[in-house]
């Protein structure tokens, strides 16, 4: 039923919402195509721009794993599964199937709840743990948002969930000094493997898991002082599995070194902070973790739907924290579930503090990317349906006391309704989310087109300051809109290169507006250089008026005839 749920949730609108720059570029890299083929510094039509949107027969999984490796920041294991499933679907108007780029991490996805289920058992051998693990992921706005791109972050998030299964068995052979079994340990190996094949953060799931292991170790040392337990058969199993996952990393260490070259792909997440920008990581990260659970639609441009929308949310969870913080509290009063509630606490506390490490010593903001949280989501899942465990089922120790039983619950809800209404509120949230109402796209060239299509009657020139192939993909979403749309609005687009001079990206589009026959419309959009010169001769439009569009930032110049 979870699965019915979840997989109806992630395929739902699931093309309604336009792709955004980081999707458009694992379609490019996904079909063995790159972004070199896009002329620069001159005008080219829709179809030049969309080019490495079309399928390429003669490309194969060498020329995906290639242009990865030269051109991007991200290991091939997600882009090569990519490449060979969206060969099952049709070309959309000679243009790869946004329904299939979107399809496979909408089912990644959907298998991340048996996966949850099977976690929440085998760590408190519980099936209703499982359960309600599974029903909470099914319906999480941050499971959804993560499963409706065309990104990697729900296989990342799938592996993250397997290699904790194996630390929750390892945890067991630890606490009763048993070797962990070969199959676990050659399992758990190559889980880490593909993890690290998916992406590169995946490393920030294995120090947790480190930091987890040293716990263990310490509790037993606690409870022994015998260093040679150290030696013993059960920790030289997981010494191999740290050396097997070791080797497994060094194989990217080159190209991930080599990716440093390109760091102006990730430049967003760099940079120096100023009077009250040292706060906003703490509210990232809080807003994140809300998200997980509950997301109303506080992203809307009507103060008349954030306002209650706030509140709502606010309310929840002034109701919802202290019973899910009762739910823990008891399980870790509980023998034989207390290890496994440390063990999960742990990791997401290791997680979130390496993501204020990097953010505060290193100057690499992790927390300004939500999917980034993908390395413990998994874990706040299961801590999750642990809690609402209790609220269902509270544990035998607490019968006959009904005063405990009741504050399980609040404001005269027993815990079942409890556990109802935090599902009830999780799915709701994941309506918000398929709806683009939560988590909204960064960019929006649906709306940009609309406008274009409003104000410009006579042709358009569209010019924008190019550093990498981000730049090319904002730009794309705007062409593949008026193609999809069947506008006869043919418009021409510059892509105006710029290295560290932007006087550069101002030349070329002087020398382009001077080529082009007149009247037409400039829409500089995203332009960051100076521009008063080349466009002098055109008559700059007053835009104060016209509404604000995500992603795109824009001057309009009406260039008359001379």
């Amino acid at each position: 039923m979870w699965l019915i749920i979840g997989i109806s949730l992630r395929l739902a609108n699931l093309t309604g919402k336009p792709p955004w720059t980081d999707e458009f570029s694992t379609l490019v890299f996904s079909l063995g195509n790159n972004f070199l083929s896009v002329p620069l510094d001159q005008a080219i039509a829709a179809d030049i721009l969309l080019q490495p949107l079309q399928p390429n027969p003669a490309a194969s999984i060498g020329d995906v794993i290639h242009n990865l490796v030269t051109q991007d920041t991200h290991p091939p294991l997600y882009f090569v599964l990519a490449y060979l499933w969206m060969k099952l679907f049709k070309s959309e108007g000679g243009l790869v199937s946004l329904f299939g780029a979107r399809s496979l991490p909408a089912l990644i996805g959907a298998a991340s709840i048996p996966s949850a289920y099977v976690l929440g058992r085998v760590a408190f051998r519980s099936p209703l743990v499982g359960h309600l693990a599974a029903a909470m992921i099914a319906v999480s706005p941050y499971a959804i948002f993560l499963a409706q791109e065309a990104r990697h972050y729900s296989l990342a998030a799938l592996w993250v969930t397997a290699s904790l299964t194996c630390l929750v068995i390892a945890t067991r052979h630890i606490q009763n000094r048993t070797p962990l079994p070969i199959w676990v340990a050659v399992s758990w190996v190559a889980i880490n493997a593909l993890g690290l094949a998916t992406h590169y953060f995946f490393s920030l799931t294995l120090c947790t898991e480190a930091i987890v292991l040293i716990f263990l170790a310490w509790l037993q040392l606690q409870t022994s002082s015998k260093f040679s337990l150290f030696f013993s058969s059960a920790w030289r199993r997981i010494y191999a599995v740290a050396t097997g996952t070791f080797v497994a990393g060094l194989i990217w260490l080159p190209i991930f070194l080599e990716n440093r070259n390109r760091s102006n792909l990730t430049e967003w997440i760099q940079g120096s902070r100023v009077g009250l920008d040292w706060f906003s990581p703490i509210f990232q990260a809080l807003g994140t973790l809300i998200a997980m659970i509950s997301l109303l639609p506080v992203e809307s441009s009507q103060v008349l739907v954030v306002i209650p929308s706030g509140l709502v949310m606010l309310i929840f969870f002034i109701w919802a924290v202290p019973i899910l913080l009762r739910g823990i509290k008891i399980q870790l009063q509980q023998p034989e579930s207390r290890i496994m509630i440390q063990v999960f606490i742990g990791v997401v506390i290791s997680a979130i503090a390496l993501f204020f490490i990097f953010t505060y010593f290193f100057g690499i903001d992790l927390t300004r990317g939500a999917r980034y949280n993908f390395v413990y989501f998994p874990a706040i899942v299961i801590l999750l349906g642990a809690s609402l465990a209790v609220c269902w089922q509270p544990p035998k120790e607490l019968i006959g006391r009904e005063n405990e039983i009741k504050s399980i619950g609040r404001w005269g809800i027993n815990g079942k309704k409890a556990v109802m209404l935090i599902w009830l509120m999780g799915f709701v949230s994941a309506v918000t989310v398929f709806c683009n109402l939560g988590y909204q796209k960064y960019y929006r060239p649906d709306l940009f087109v609309q406008l274009i299509q409003q104000i410009s009657p006579v042709p358009v020139l569209i010019a924008t300051t190019h550093k990498t192939y981000v730049h090319t993909g904002e730009m794309m979403g705007v062409a593949r809109e008026f193609k999809v749309a069947n506008s006869p609005q043919k418009p021409l687009f510059l892509l105006a290169h710029q290295n560290k001079d932007p006087n550069t990206s101002t030349i070329a589009l002087e020398n382009t507006l001077k080529k082009l026959p007149r009247p037409f419309d400039l829409w500089l959009v995203n332009f960051h250089a100076p521009v008063a010169e080349s466009v002098n001769t055109c008559v700059i439009s007053d835009t104060q008026s016209l509404p604000r569009v995500n992603g795109y930032e824009y001057k309009l110049y009406h260039c008359q005839q001379s």
